[in-house]
């Protein structure tokens, strides 16, 4: 039994060499504005997201395109000697999380206060190659219609 067992874990340990992950913690924008960006480059090729979040207005883009360079770094410390470009890389996954609210007080009339929740948010992002799995933005649609 134990020689299953090591069997899996060598199997996951090189499924996550194929994919990288980034984190970003305590991002002080509200997880709603942050994930209108993230959907907007959840499944895109690494090249074109950059260009998304790149000349995007929104609060959020200039934040996550720093996460997505550095899930690219990262990317490239796993895969020393492969090209960025080559890999066909694109963001497999990216989730947007509620982190901790910030609670103040605003003055209100007739002696009251209205309470202020300034929210804040976890990015997860996971970058993986199409090479490796075998996924390319054609079949995927494809198989979305089916």
């Amino acid at each position: 039994m134990g020689k299953r067992k090591h069997e899996s874990a060598l199997a996951r340990k090189e499924a996550k060499k194929t994919q990288c992950v980034a984190k970003l913690m305590n991002n002080p924008t509200s997880p709603r504005k942050t994930r209108l960006m993230a959907d907007a480059i959840r499944g895109v090729d690494v090249d074109k997201a950059l260009g998304i979040l790149q000349y995007s207005r929104r609060e959020a883009a200039p934040k996550l395109r720093k996460l997505l360079l550095s899930a690219i770094a990262n990317w490239q410390v796993k895969n020393t000697g492969k090209r960025v470009e080559d890999s066909n890389l694109y963001v497999k996954e990216i989730s947007v999380d509620g982190g901790r609210q910030l609670k103040r007080l605003r003055t209100a009339p007739q002696g009251r206060g209205y309470r202020i929740r300034k929210r804040s948010n976890h990015i997860t992002l996971v970058l993986g190659s199409r090479k490796d799995e075998n996924v390319t933005p054609e079949t995927k649609s494809i198989d979305a219609e089916k």
